[in-house]
């Protein structure tokens, strides 16, 4: 059984917030664990919007019940009235997550039977107590950094083998590789994306933490072409000089794949090969035609990779330019 670290702040804010409600001797002292409970999420931004959902809506539970109770009086009936009038307008202002913190604060005035001064500052300090402990125990967070670079690394890796095995295929015509490493691939950045979109709502005030997030976006583009070379590459069927060049090109880049960006490099490389290719004698035969063609297709899908990556710097926020994803 694995115990996650929102676990363990839950089970340590909640006593902290009935000891210090406790020690203000407020009533039902036991409700501010509630709210603890309620607010404590798995990334900090999270946890501050859910806070501020909940301190608006029990600020208006607590207006409602002033009005309601000491004008309609302390019936069932208006407790039922109260709500058909309240939920509206807690969506109404968006704070809806708040609806079940804030109605345990309408049924602890309901219960007093009376609201006053005394009453009302009861329910804020057990209000401020809950959301407080919350927010002071989602302060630490642990660290994703290492989580993501495993995962940058893995996806490097298969992008690396990926573009070899198109080279050894347009070399030798070898079938054996069984690609796994695009479903692997696919799964991988579906798990980053998840996981750099946690980092970055830990990190409000931090924007070049944004850095993992925009550097997974750009590889999520890049394998969109990767997996269409694979089709295009299975329907060469023939060995001609065009495919060595191109063989050759897809080697040096399945060794470069990396953070750092060089891909103005292979563009200039892929330019001189698009100039090569035009330059030679027209095919002859509807075999090497087809070869051609197919050929050309993936210097597109290549070159439109390439673009992408020379891209990527330009895409983040100016101060993370300075960080090791655009570095050449």
């Amino acid at each position: 059984m694995k115990i996650g670290y929102r676990t363990i702040k839950t089970a340590i804010g909640a006593p902290i917030a009935i000891w210090i409600a406790q020690l203000l001797q407020l009533e039902n002292y036991a409700s501010a664990a509630i709210l603890t409970i309620l607010c404590i999420q798995v990334t900090r931004k999270r946890s501050v919007l859910s806070a501020w959902s909940r301190l608006v809506a029990c600020i208006l539970a607590i207006l409602f019940s002033f009005v309601f109770f000491e004008v309609l009086g302390y019936d069932p009936y208006v407790f039922g009235l109260l709500l058909l009038l309240f939920i509206p307008a807690t969506v109404k202002l968006k704070v809806t997550e708040g609806i079940v913190s804030s109605t345990v604060i309408i049924l602890h005035l309901f219960n007093f039977g009376a609201i006053g001064m005394q009453e009302i500052l009861n329910e804020v300090l057990i209000i401020l107590v809950g959301l407080g402990t919350a927010l002071i125990m989602n302060l630490y967070m642990p660290s994703l950094e290492n989580n993501l670079q495993k995962i940058q690394k893995k996806v490097e890796d298969n992008f690396s083998i990926v573009l070899k095995e198109i080279a050894n295929f347009l070399r030798n015509g070898d079938l054996s590789w069984t690609g796994k490493e695009l479903t692997e691939t696919s799964k991988l950045l579906d798990q980053a994306m998840n996981v750099a979109f946690h980092d970055v709502e830990n990190h409000m005030l931090r924007r070049n933490t944004y850095s993992y997030f925009y550097y997974f976006k750009m590889r999520i583009k890049q394998f969109e072409h990767l997996e269409r070379m694979v089709p295009l590459v299975s329907r060469i069927s023939n060995t001609y000089e065009q495919n060595h060049d191109m063989a050759d090109f897809f080697e040096t880049l399945g060794k470069a794949v990396h953070p750092g960006n060089t891909a103005s490099i292979f563009l200039d490389k892929l330019h001189v090969l698009k100039e090569n290719f035009r330059n030679q004698d027209l095919p002859i035969t509807r075999n090497e035609f087809e070869t051609r063609a197919n050929l050309f297709a993936l210097l597109g899908e290549i070159e439109q990779y390439l673009l992408i990556k020379n891209s990527f710097v330009y895409d983040v926020p100016s101060e993370n330019k300075k960080r090791k994803f655009a570095k050449t």
